[in-house]
């Protein structure tokens, strides 16, 4: 009897042993599929987002992804507000607007091609303004790439308004990315 419960036994504990080990967090992060907020407006809009690496004071690539259905004209200027908190150095020259193909499971989010493009960051930077060559058109998945270290851990919300081509030079609001960051080692 003890013989033959031996081996259902051993491969019981060997199928039990990988739900007890320890968890290994992905470091990517990027927008949450589920997401709750305290009194939610309509006239809040949740913008996609990526990041190579969420913790703090880590070097990391930022996707911030304005799709096609984010815009509904050419986009003339990009102007993203930053908030104050935010303790990363931003450089101009670390900075792009690019056509972006969207990851997912099998792919990852990256830059397709470069749109040429006049970056300005505010000296105490709290804005980000891009300025593109030529209106850039809808129908196409743009975002601002960036290179920077992560700031310290938290919430930061950063709000895109964008400029449309015409006589009347005035921003409207695109939407907001609301980026985590994680403490080191969580």
């Amino acid at each position: 009897m003890i013989k033959r419960l031996l081996p259902l036994s051993a491969s019981c504990l060997a199928l039990a042993a990988p739900l007890s080990a320890p968890v290994a967090y992905a470091q990517a992060g990027s927008s949450s599929g589920f997401e709750f907020r305290w009194d939610n407006s309509r006239d809040f809009r949740k913008l996609y987002y990526f990041l190579t690496l969420a913790d703090a004071e880590a070097r990391s690539d930022y996707y911030l992804v304005l799709g096609p259905k984010d815009r509904k004209t050419a986009l003339l200027k990009l102007a993203i507000s930053v908030p104050s908190y935010f303790d990363a150095k931003i450089n101009a020259s670390d900075v792009s607007l690019c056509t972006i193909k969207q990851g997912g499971i099998a792919s990852k989010t990256r830059c397709l091609e470069t749109i040429p493009a006049t970056v300005e960051v505010a000296p105490d930077g709290t804005a980000i303004e891009i300025f593109p060559d030529r209106p850039v058109p809808t129908g196409t998945t743009i975002g601002v790439y960036m290179q920077i270290f992560n700031p310290s851990a938290g919430m930061y919300q950063f709000n895109a308004l964008g400029q449309a081509p015409g006589a009347v030079p005035i921003s409207g609001y695109l939407g907001s990315w609301v980026i985590e960051i994680n403490r080191t080692g969580e």
